[in-house]
């Protein structure tokens, strides 16, 4: 049987790549986390390392490993944090992760309600992308995602299960009124990375033509300052208007093309009572949105 701490282990060497960064991280010493490894060689019976220089990787069947290790650890992690809040919600934690406009807008009103009527219960958000925000549920490093999706997003994992929160408009941003995405065809557009900008390259794919795309981020903000600037035009969805609004820009409503916001808990019901309670605020605070 494999030693949960020696996952532990490979888990950590995985992430940061070494053995020291591992040990720093775990407080062991290094000779400690090599020991471990060198057990957990000889109990699955397959070379996990390879000396590469003055350092070491995994190799395929250590990253295999590895990988399914972070979800082992993740879901044992997530028991206790279950275990905890079936105890109570005067006492335990909940763990969100969501994407930025959301973290922006619609979190914060949740996360306040829910402090306010359980006060003992530790609330961590954490900001980042929906992919990485779904692994990180798959993995049990969070209890609840929001996430959101268009037509032609690609389903989720399996067992994630999705609380439809809101509808969220996405606007045409530039500095004249009455503009349509037809007749910027020709201007210099803002976008996402390659990863986030598939919904824009749709919309104007229906428009009949491939948008030139002159500067890319995925800072909201950014992407607004550089259009009041008169830089270029740009999509972007209502969330981050609501949550930061440039002087200087007119924002168009793209009829037909909201993206929706969801609630992503893992497993089946019922839910844990503190996810349940950050569910529950969460869908209060869209209603109110």
């Amino acid at each position: 049987m494999l030693d949960v701490t020696r996952l532990r282990v490979i888990d950590a060497v995985s992430r940061h790549g070494s053995v020291t960064a591992a040990a720093k991280e775990l407080h062991y010493s290094q000779p400690s986390v090599s020991h471990h490894l060198a057990r957990l060689e000889a109990e699955s019976g397959a070379q996990l390392l390879q000396r590469v220089g003055r350092g070491i990787r995994l190799t395929q069947a250590g990253q295999l490993l590895a990988d399914r290790a972070a979800e082992i650890i993740g879901r044992i992690d997530a028991a206790g944090a279950e275990l905890s809040a079936h105890v109570g919600l005067t006492a335990g934690r909940v763990r969100l992760a969501g994407f930025s406009s959301a973290i922006g807008s619609l979190v914060p009103r949740a996360a306040a309600a829910l402090a306010s009527q359980h006060p003992d219960l530790q609330i961590t958000l954490t900001d980042t992308h929906p992919p990485e925000a779904l692994e990180l549920l798959r993995a049990g490093k969070v209890d609840v995602a929001v996430i959101f999706r268009y037509d032609e997003t690609e389903p989720e994992p399996d067992h994630v299960r999705l609380h439809h929160l809101l509808d969220d408009p996405v606007y045409l941003l530039s500095t004249r009124r009455g503009s349509k995405l037809a007749a910027l065809r020709d201007a210099t557009w803002i976008a996402g990375c390659e990863r986030c900008r598939s919904h824009l390259l749709s919309a104007c794919a229906d428009e009949g033509f491939e948008p030139r795309i002159g500067y890319t981020s995925d800072d909201m903000v950014v992407m607004q300052a550089l259009v009041a600037a008169g830089l270029g035009v740009t999509t972007i969805p209502g969330l981050a208007l609501r949550a930061h609004r440039e002087k200087g820009i007119v924002a168009s409503e793209l009829k037909g093309s909201p993206r929706r916001v969801y609630a992503a808990t893992y497993g089946e019901p019922p839910d844990p009572p503190a996810t349940a309670a950050l569910l529950a605020a969460l869908t209060e605070a869209a209603e109110l949105n």
